[in-house]
């Protein structure tokens, strides 16, 4: 059985590096201790761990794919081994491909939702059993992006699974209302998560490339999001100052679905 936790605790899925490092990190500034979790990047989970430390944070860290409902409900447990209490629930973990529609294949659409949704799912209401279970007037924050709004070339299928992730958001903040428990999302724009590869992934469009490179000068605030910024929204949100914030989503993508901005970026 876990010993009592004197500090708020918050999970933090897909945090071994990126938003959800940044996230994770910056609840470790704000007093929390951690649950750090990766599918395969243990590695990186432990930097994100020794960094914690050297703030006063203890951090636990959890291996699964969270696209696989027994690695979930493994997941919970051996959260639930470590600590007695959770006050944040911040599901970061995705994933980010895209394909022509007209070229979809199964496998792919799959991968998305089963870990986009699905997992993002499940991991809210995991969390919101322990919330609900222990009295604790807890925060969930879902991870989104602004694709599910804007409309961007080959997003189909993950803009359909951010866009469910926000309207499960509206639908769980209703729900959990009566127990205190609060839910809303995040939709950054275009992040600056790792350094820019040379050429053009699987699906995208060879002739956008060159004009994605330079989105950031044409995006209203005139560049992309930092990691750390998504950090502390995140903490701001699970915070006493919104506390009657929920089933909202903030939008942080430096104004690239203005209308104006929309014509002219690829996000």
């Amino acid at each position: 059985m876990p010993g009592e936790n004197k500090k708020p605790v918050a999970f933090v899925t897909g945090s071994s590096r990126g938003i959800g490092a940044a996230v994770a990190l910056e609840f470790a500034k704000a007093g929390y201790d951690l649950a750090l979790h990766h599918r395969n990047s243990e590695t990186a989970a432990l930097s994100v761990k020794e960094q914690a430390a050297a703030l006063g944070a203890r951090a636990v860290i959890l291996q699964g794919d969270i696209s696989v409902l027994e690695d979930i409900d493994r997941l919970f447990g051996e959260f639930s081994r470590s600590y007695d209490r959770l006050d944040v629930m911040v599901n970061n973990a995705g994933v980010t491909k895209f394909s022509p529609f007209l070229d979809v294949r199964p496998e792919l659409f799959e991968e998305l939702i089963n870990t986009d949704f699905r997992g993002t799912f499940f991991c809210a209401q995991q969390a919101a059993r322990i919330m609900t279970d222990k009295g604790i007037r807890g925060v969930i924050i879902n991870i989104t992006s602004n694709h599910q709004k804007g409309c961007w070339p080959i997003a189909n299928v993950y803009a359909a699974s951010k866009a469910a992730v926000n309207k499960l958001t509206e639908n769980i903040a209703l729900e959990l209302a009566p127990y205190g428990i609060r839910a809303v999302s995040i939709a950054p724009g275009y992040t600056k998560t790792r350094e820019f590869p040379k050429k053009p992934p699987p699906g995208f469009p060879p002739e956008q490339w060159e004009k994605f490179l330079t989105l950031h000068q044409r995006l209203p605030l005139g560049r992309v999001c930092e990691p750390w910024e998504i950090g502390r929204a995140s903490v701001f949100l699970a915070g006493e100052g919104a506390g009657y914030i929920t089933g909202a989503c903030l939008y942080m993508d430096g104004g690239a679905l203005l209308p104006v901005a929309a014509e002219n970026t690829f996000s």
